[in-house]
């Protein structure tokens, strides 16, 4: 079953492009074959994210503790925080009290959301830049005292003070990149640090050097329908790249990237995938990487207390777009997200 399942992604995919810019246009990425997620059997689940993304990391690793083992939240802030109060407040240059969300998930645990017990073995790793206005050092700061309440501090590091903006720093030049210091599309810059590889090695410990070269591995297109219904903030279809050794047949560890507001495919087509870093990393060291994918929503679903409007950037879920729950198991995109992994971990 497994051979027929790395055969299933061999047929789909398209070989990975090389590896400093993206290949192809939005349009010529649509035409891809769209496939049923695969299961492949993979292990030790992990989550990363940016922005919006780094807070739907964070809300991933509490609300699924039982599951992920690591969390890397670049530029996110504190659990639960836009259920509370207003998004604003949980961005720029605010500091949101962190005791009211602590006190939630504390009563939560074992029911809307995982034994909080699971907290104090995961892997963190946080990132705040120090040029960053959009998400604050302040509100980071905020993030670490929440996760220092449940997470052993020795399994924690923060990465602060560096002149990093609202960005997903690298350390390689991609053409259509910005610098370091500019908030601005596509929020991928050359900072001379290579984010990615250091939130993996964090939490899977030491790393084979990142491959060189074009990645080797196959991009698959998955259909994401079937795991949540139209106009909850899904795109049609997700990404998964599958490293050559994966697709060999080796019970591969399993990261979940969460694109930033406007950095979902729609918008950038695969330079997000290909830009980040994470890549090459995946190639070395047997690394499944599910890249799931937002769409721009223009309905006001009035979120309360948060006060978000639409989501016409297409943010992940961290304020309430499509529910109170947004945060907990049973929330619209996690509980989707949920099983786009399950179905990756159950044997083929």
């Amino acid at each position: 079953m497994r051979l027929a399942a790395c055969a299933l992604v061999l047929a789909a995919c398209a070989t990975a492009g090389d590896d400093g810019e993206p290949s192809g246009a939005v349009a010529e990425s649509a035409r891809q074959t769209v496939v049923a997620l695969p299961s492949l059997g993979a292990r030790d689940v992990s989550v990363s994210g940016l922005s919006s993304g780094g807070y739907f990391a964070g809300q991933m690793a509490v609300a699924f503790s039982g599951t992920v083992v690591g969390a890397g939240i670049l530029a996110g802030g504190p659990y639960d925080c836009a259920a509370e109060r207003p998004f604003w407040d949980c961005m720029y240059f605010s500091s949101p009290d962190v005791a009211p969300a602590i006190a939630r998930t504390r009563a939560a645990s074992g029911a809307a959301i995982d034994d909080v017990k699971n907290l104090a073995a995961q892997r963190v790793y946080l990132l705040s830049g120090a040029l960053d206005g959009t998400v604050a050092p302040s509100v980071m700061d905020a993030l670490r005292d929440y996760e220092l309440a449940f997470v052993a501090p020795e399994n924690l590091v923060y990465v602060s003070g560096r002149p990093f903006a609202h960005t997903f720093p690298t350390d390689r030049d991609t053409l259509g990149d910005n610098p370091c210091w500019l908030t601005a599309p596509p929020y991928i810059s050359n900072c001379g640090y290579d984010a990615a590889g250091a939130l993996l090695a964090h939490m899977y410990g030491p790393l084979a050097a990142r491959a060189r070269g074009a990645p080797a591995g196959a991009l698959l297109r998955f259909d994401q329908t079937e795991f949540v219904a139209s106009g909850q903030g899904l795109a049609a279809s997700g990404r998964l790249y599958v490293p050559p050794s994966c697709v060999a047949g080796a019970r591969c560890r399993l990261h979940v990237v969460f694109h930033g507001c406007t950095q979902n495919e729609a918008t950038l087509g695969e330079r997000f995938i290909r830009s980040t870093g994470y890549l090459p990393w995946a190639d070395a060291n047997g690394i499944l990487l599910l890249f799931p994918q937002t769409v721009a929503d223009f309905v006001d679903h009035d979120p309360w207390p948060s006060g978000a409007g639409a989501n016409v950037e297409s943010c992940w879920d961290w304020v309430g777009y499509y529910g109170a729950d947004f945060d907990e198991k049973s929330g619209v995109e996690l509980a989707a997200v949920k099983r786009m992994i399950d179905r990756l971990v159950a044997a083929p």
